[in-house]
């Protein structure tokens, strides 16, 4: 049996799933200690169940994510309100050390899918396919330099790329929350968090009030931004570069912020709208989660596993030992390497839900929600893209 849900319906199941995502985290220890989202536990419930009934051939349903993206437009927008003077001031080194970071970790990838595909006896092209292409790249990265690969004679790469990028959406998604726990209790980083100056942009952002008569002009706020928005990502599009469809409402959001601060006229209502952002956020990620094609890894045969379990252990290491490291060693590094194991396996709204748990638990971290998506969005893509040519250059 063939079934298409339109966008109503993939909201409703979406929904489900979450309530079942929060109850299987209330009654599973495993999962609230290390912080697993709600949305990745009931999306992955569902996934699992959809490949089982499509694999015996019982029923295969198509949905309308129409309301996917729009939930991923409202969410990123929230964040665009979140980035004041005072948190771009205190994150400016920050910013550029972590986008270092993330060009080390792109070519990295690269480096441990070639060098791993040479141990195993691989074609190079087929360790590309497990490279920087599907795990910072994600979806949409592999499905633009699959059918590059396959002109350079690797049949069957768009597939075999889309096949990694859910493996990495899964685990990265799987990974973050326990990274960043392990490392708030090893290092005792609440504590310090405490005792220490800075935490005082995640403290001004937690005393910001939430009233129920005023989530309307949150909405509101959020709608503006996100009108206003679509003309300056038009307008960047005529640079001839490519950007995410939200980034023109993130940055109308944060010149909405700062205006209304720096000249104390009107009010950016933020508790309400971190509420709706987060709101969005799950939404986005449970329809992402039960659209999941999890049949798409049968086609994963041992030389492939190989490769993307090292492409595994390189993320654990990387974001534990590297980013923790560099970003600081404080409790915003932690929530940081959370969502880098979202991000680099994965997409950018799967890190804001690593972090999102994160934070739910142990506090606010402003400086990481700030560094993910500016960073995820506005530079990642771009780079990889870049570095994936440069070594598609190399192996041919």
């Amino acid at each position: 049996m063939k079934l298409t849900l339109d966008m109503y319906q993939t909201l409703g199941i979406a929904v489900l799933m979450l309530y079942l995502g929060g109850w299987m985290r209330k009654h599973i220890r495993f999962l609230e200690t290390f912080c697993i989202p709600s949305p990745v536990v009931g999306g992955l419930c569902y996934a699992i169940l959809m490949c089982i009934l499509h694999v015996t051939g019982v029923l295969d349903l198509s949905y309308d994510d129409t309301l996917k993206n729009v939930c991923m437009v409202i969410f990123f927008t929230s964040v665009g309100f979140q980035a004041n003077v005072k948190v771009l001031k205190q994150g400016g080194v920050s910013f550029f050390i972590f986008l270092g970071v993330v060009v080390a970790l792109v070519f990295a990838q690269n480096g441990v899918a070639l060098g791993l595909a040479k141990l195993i006896g691989a074609e190079p092209a087929l360790g590309l396919s497990t490279g920087s292409i599907p795990m910072i790249g994600g979806h949409g990265t592999a499905g633009a330099f699959g059918p590059i690969l396959e002109d350079f004679g690797m049949k069957g790469a768009t597939s075999l790329c889309t096949a990694a990028a859910t493996f990495g959406l899964v685990a990265g998604s799987l990974m973050g929350g326990p990274v960043g726990q392990r490392l708030i209790r090893k290092h005792n980083l609440l504590e310090k968090t405490k005792s220490s100056d800075a935490s005082g942009l995640a403290k001004e952002e937690m005393k910001h009030h939430r009233e129920p008569g005023m989530y309307a002009h949150a909405a509101y706020e959020l709608a503006i931004a996100m009108g206003i928005g679509t003309v300056i990502s038009w307008l960047l599009s005529l640079t001839g570069m490519t950007f995410p469809v939200y980034i023109g409402a993130m940055i109308v959001a944060a010149v909405m912020r700062n205006v209304s601060e720096l000249s104390g006229k009107g009010t950016i209502y933020m508790g309400e709208i971190n509420e709706l952002g987060g709101i969005c956020l799950s939404l986005f990620l449970g329809i992402a989660m039960i659209t999941l094609e999890l049949w798409q890894l049968s086609s994963l045969a041992l030389p492939l596993l190989v490769l993307l379990l090292g492409q595994l252990i390189l993320m654990f290491f990387f974001s534990y030992f590297v980013v923790f490291n560099l970003m600081g060693r404080d409790y915003d590094a932690a929530v940081l390497c959370s969502g880098v194991c979202g991000f680099g396996m994965g997409a950018t709204p799967n890190a804001m839900a690593n972090m999102q748990a994160v934070t739910e638990k142990y506090g606010p971290s402003v400086k990481a929600y700030i560094l993910v998506p500016m960073v995820g969005s506005m530079f990642a893509d771009f780079i990889n893209s870049l570095v994936i040519t440069l070594f598609i250059n190399i192996i041919h």
